[in-house]
């Protein structure tokens, strides 16, 4: 067994050897068995993935068009997905502000000119327009796009972390503006207001005022504490007043601190779908840098799951956008390559 398993089982080997009882050895040896199993399987797994990721792309592409050939009218709800974000991006932006969770909104916010009637279509940026809206995607609409059917549950996951981001960060934003930067200076009191904000906004989505009532009342505890903590004067009656106010009034959609924010969050989804990671981070939205480790974790995971999907399915969203998209509007942009 020594020979056989791994470094960093040598430990477990080693007090098998201390053991005297037989029944003892026995079950410690299984237990150290099933451990070198589990080893083999990892070191398996991992010695095939390059040939996994390698043709995980053809392999899902064949699958799809065997279902493809057998069922013609297979990608519908992808061209109704498509065709609406086009819609989105050539559309006149309204002069009146639109609600956070508008993928109109979304849209006359994008980099490079996008939802500007001026600029010409692109395929790729309908594509990735398309994509940002099944974060805003409504559970009850059965007509998701077909070619994201597997990713369905991952994006409403998503979807949920950042509705919770932009609670998160509308909260800690108002808190701020009331405690000072002083205050927010502490890793240690950030961190911990974070903390108790995500578990109680896990239900917001459900019960938004009760919500945001506990929320604004911890939150005000919390503040008070600290400035008492660091010998700072703590808020009159007045001030608190106005903090409970202003926290409680994110439940409304049309809270313009809430809007702002969500559409910085959103904007910085499309610059990492558009320019990668590493850009997007050095041009990080401002106001934003409260959230910006939870919310560089949502960018990478929404990138890498966008890109799988771009790289399977480019072929089939370059052939429905070619009959969406005017050929003298669109842009020498190839989707299947981007």
């Amino acid at each position: 067994m020594t020979l056989l398993c791994a470094p960093v089982r040598d430990e477990a080997i080693q007090k098998l050897e201390a053991i005297t009882d037989p029944v003892q050895l026995l079950r410690g040896i299984f237990r150290v068995l099933g451990l070198m199993k589990m080893d083999m399987v990892n070191y398996t797994i991992q010695s095939f993935r390059p040939y996994l990721q390698e043709h995980s792309i053809q392999y899902e592409q064949a699958k799809f068009q065997e279902l493809l050939d057998k069922q013609p009218s297979l990608l519908d709800y992808t061209t109704k997905w498509l065709t609406k974000a086009a819609t989105d991006i050539t559309t006149p932006c309204p002069s009146s502000p639109e609600s956070p969770s508008s993928s109109r909104s979304v849209a006359c916010s994008l980099p490079n000119g996008a939802g500007n009637n001026s600029e010409p279509l692109s395929p790729t940026m309908v594509l990735y327009q398309g994509y940002l809206n099944l974060l805003l995607w409504d559970p009850e609409n059965e007509e998701f796009p077909e070619t994201l059917l597997m990713d369905r549950t991952r994006l409403q996951e998503m979807a949920f972390q950042l509705h919770q981001l932009t609670v998160l960060a509308s909260v800690l934003l108002v808190a701020r503006s009331f405690s000072g930067e002083i205050l927010f200076s502490s890793s240690e009191f950030v961190d911990r207001l974070k903390c108790i904000t995500k578990a109680l906004t896990e239900e917001f989505i459900s019960r938004p005022e009760e919500t945001m009532l506990s929320v604004s009342e911890q939150v005000s505890q919390e503040i008070h504490q600290g400035l008492k903590d660091m010998g700072l004067t703590t808020l009159s009656s007045e001030n608190t007043a106005s903090l409970l106010g202003q926290l409680q009034n994110i439940t409304k959609k049309e809270n313009c601190i809430r809007s702002i924010v969500d559409q910085r969050i959103r904007l910085f989804l499309k610059c990492c779908l558009l320019h990668g990671m590493q850009e997007s981070l050095l041009h990080f939205p401002g106001g934003l840098i409260l959230i910006e480790r939870e919310l560089a974790e949502l960018g990478w995971k929404f990138l890498n799951l966008m890109h799988h999907n771009q790289q399977v399915f480019g072929p089939y969203y370059a052939e429905i956008l070619k009959n969406i998209i005017h050929p003298a509007q669109a842009q020498e942009t190839d989707v299947e390559h981007n």
